[in-house]
């Protein structure tokens, strides 16, 4: 039995364009394509889908999701695997609920006591996977996702809390020259957004337009915004417009 692309769209909830482009590239093909062009899927090809859907929402590239298909030859045993890492993805996701319980709280308490700062803001970033963010920055550059996953790969626990520390000391420091009325590209905030540039490049070396995408997704992305929106109000603009300056003056 064959469903049509429009039927797998919608079952899947993939659009067909979506489906098209994952043909073109190989990471889908399918099971027959009639005489008028249409494309037709299989079982095989839904539980293809399926996994490629798994692998989407655990973060990985397109890049990615196609070596470890490459790499599969049991559909059980694949299954399992993909198994195993939502179970690690559920636990990680457990831990961000419970850091946002927690700023929850910590804010209150804050707001209660007329406090004017957080006094752990290490702990707003427990249970992120910043590796994702800066995936799904460098997708369209497939060698500079790849450079990044060999570094994290390389990672200690306590290598990741050195950096989750570092991040957070620069995301403190930014939001007080905000508070000052800092402009963005004053040399200050440069500084500040030069020692961010060279940190990832010990993962990887975004260019301009790079550099801007990641940028943006602290914006747009509504985890990493309501981060920025617990430590500072327009923080997260305020750091993609420095970014922004950054790129242009220094990697354009």
């Amino acid at each position: 039995m064959t469903w049509s692309i429009a039927e797998v769209a919608r079952m899947s909830g993939v659009t067909s364009r979506t489906l098209r482009h994952y043909d073109e590239v190989g990471l889908l093909p399918p099971a027959s394509v009639g005489t008028n062009g249409y494309r037709y899927y299989g079982e095989s090809e839904l539980l293809r889908l399926q996994r490629i859907l798994v692998m989407r929402e655990l973060g990985l590239g397109l890049v990615e999701i196609a070596a470890v298909l490459a790499e599969e030859v049991d559909q059980v045993d694949a299954l399992r695997a993909h198994h195993l890492r939502l179970v690690a993805e559920r636990d990680r996701l457990d831990t961000l609920a419970r850091t946002v319980s927690r700023t929850i709280a910590t804010l209150q308490d804050r707001k209660d006591d007329g406090m004017s700062t957080m006094q752990h803001p290490e702990n707003l970033f427990e249970g992120f996977d910043a590796a994702r963010y800066h995936d799904q920055a460098s997708e369209r550059w497939p060698q500079e996702a790849q450079q990044s996953q060999q570094f994290a790969d390389t990672l200690t626990a306590q290598d990741q809390e050195r950096l989750q520390r570092e991040a957070t000391a620069l995301l403190v420091r930014l939001a007080a020259l905000m508070a000052a009325g800092t402009p963005v590209g004053d040399p200050a905030v440069q500084a500040e957004v030069d020692t961010q540039y060279q940190g990832l490049c010990r993962m990887w070396t975004p260019n301009a337009a790079a550099f801007k995408a990641l940028g943006q997704t602290y914006v747009t992305d509504p985890q990493w915004r309501a981060v920025y929106g617990q430590v500072a109000d327009g923080l997260a603009e305020y750091q993609r417009d420095a970014m922004a300056a950054y790129a242009d003056a220094r990697l354009s």
